[in-house]
């Protein structure tokens, strides 16, 4: 299997050069030269197995570089009962909505799915080689805890997590500010999500520089954070149909209603789908940030600036210029490298680029449709969750659960991806029901632990001065 960049510079990479690189060398994004296939007998050969194994399966196709042995190694090691006590259940909550748990893991959010195996396989790859490497990321929440819990203390790999000042909520604050490894530096930037996530991409647009402190990326550019999500679409899709006849399994369609701010999660679905996985529809829930829900409606992205880009109550989802789009132009597109710089030269000219062309194939060609939650909803989706189920979701599930509710049909299973766990956001579970969430005293301790973290301005160059310092060689 190979990996190709989809503004078409570069040579073809192998799983493990994806997973270091990052970023492709001529800005694009990797993306599979050809999506794997999953039939009707291999998926149904896959019911029985543990989600490591299911992991090792579904990876297999991508990571064809690494041996079998190791790569069974390496999933039995990320989604352990040590790291996740129940890997992903099913909880179904009414009105034709079932849950599912994603966030079982050690920061209590989604990205912990992904962000476990490639600490594991960074470790690995990079072992193989004798390198290290310096990862810069960006969070809007969840992904700078995860990665940083799932790559913290290892010899060869550091972290530098860009987060906004400010746009947090205090848990997730805490869980990643409270880390004292010495190979974890967290840096709070003046601005919005965008804001760091524009720097690390200048940083990686710099070849010299990258080269130079071996810097790469685990946020949902890097191709291996995408194929570790893909599995749990099949094992959601595997739990949903274990009730059904045999018969009635062959092509039995779910959907899936996805909350999304980078593109990254729903995009491990849209792959699942192209693998040949049997899902009818993916639901791309935005908050009040609904650029992405803007673009699959009218077919015009434009992206908005930091100071429009508003601070709400589902933070991770704060975002307004979601990378991972790129892929799914790339295909929009048929895979035309041209036509993607085209767009992207179109996007740095206008602040848009215009597919209206193509409005009417994002739901019939490829099963996306949209919708926007607000705070109003979300407070009304926690409450009618909690009467009805007995269940508390946090405000990110609350977008996913909400705009889910526009598209349930008859017969279909809809499937929503939890994102966190609500203790997490206790102040917005507080004034959608009343209550506050009692902590274990192992998250008492969490919160008030002391805090490491070095604050910048919206500043490149003062960013590069503090990796150059710290990096590891």
């Amino acid at each position: 299997m190979q990996y190709i960049s989809t503004r078409g510079g570069g040579e073809p990479k192998t799983y493990s050069e994806a997973l270091l690189e990052g970023l492709a060398t001529d800005g694009g994004l990797l993306v599979p030269a050809q999506l794997p296939t999953v039939d009707a007998v291999a998926l149904e050969s896959w019911r029985a197995l543990s989600y490591p194994e299911l992991a090792t399966e579904v990876l297999g196709l991508f990571a064809t570089d690494i041996p079998r042995d190791d790569l069974a190694a390496l999933c039995a090691a990320a989604y352990s009962p040590a790291v996740f006590a129940e890997p992903v259940p099913l909880r179904p909550i009414g009105g034709g909505i079932t849950l599912v748990g994603l966030s079982e893991g050690p920061t209590l959010a989604f990205k912990d799915m992904a962000m476990q195996f490639l600490g594991q396989a960074l470790e690995y790859a990079l072992e193989r080689t004798g390198g290290v490497l310096n990862i810069v990321g960006a969070t809007s929440g969840d992904t700078g805890s995860a990665a940083e819990h799932a790559l913290r203390g290892k010899d060869r790999i550091s972290v530098f997590m860009l987060s906004p000042q400010g746009r947090m909520s205090p848990f997730q604050r805490a869980q990643m500010y409270s880390l004292q490894d010495a190979n974890v530096h967290n840096i709070a930037v003046d601005g919005v999500f965008d804001d760091c996530q524009n720097l690390v991409k200048d940083l990686a647009g710099d070849l010299d520089f990258k080269n130079a402190q071996h810097l790469g990326a685990v946020n949902s550019i890097n191709l291996a954070r995408i194929t570790a999500q893909v599995v749990y679409y099949f094992w959601a899709w595997l739990r949903a149909t274990d009730g059904l006849d045999e018969s009635a399994r062959r092509g039995f369609e779910v959907s899936f209603a996805v909350p999304s701010g980078n593109f990254g999660n729903i995009l491990s679905g849209f792959f699942a789908r192209g693998m040949g996985l049997p899902i009818r529809r993916l639901v791309l829930a935005a908050n009040e940030n609904n650029v992405l829900d803007e673009f699959f409606r009218t077919g015009v992205y434009r992206p908005r600036s930091a100071a429009q880009t508003l601070a709400t109550s589902s933070p991770s989802m704060d975002i307004s210029k979601a990378s991972n789009l790129e892929r799914f132009i790339f295909d929009l597109v048929d895979r035309d490298p041209q036509r993607v710089r085209a767009a992207w030269d179109d996007l740095a000219a206008t602040g848009a680029f215009d597919f209206t062309a193509d409005l009417g194939r994002f739901a019939e060609e490829f099963g996306i449709v949209s919708g926007t939650s607000t705070h109003a909803d979300r407070l009304a989706t926690i409450r009618s969750v909690h009467e009805a189920s007995g269940t508390i979701i946090d405000p990110h599930t609350a977008d996913g659960v909400h705009v889910a509710a526009a598209y349930i049909e008859d017969r279909v299973p809809m499937l929503v991806l939890e994102t966190a766990k609500p203790e997490k956001f206790g102040e917005t579970i507080t004034e959608a029901l009343g209550i506050a969430l009692p902590l274990s005293d192992e998250l008492q301790e969490l919160l008030a632990a002391p805090q490491r973290v070095v604050e910048i301005g919206n500043d490149e160059a003062v960013l590069r001065e503090i990796i150059t310092s710290n990096a590891l060689h």
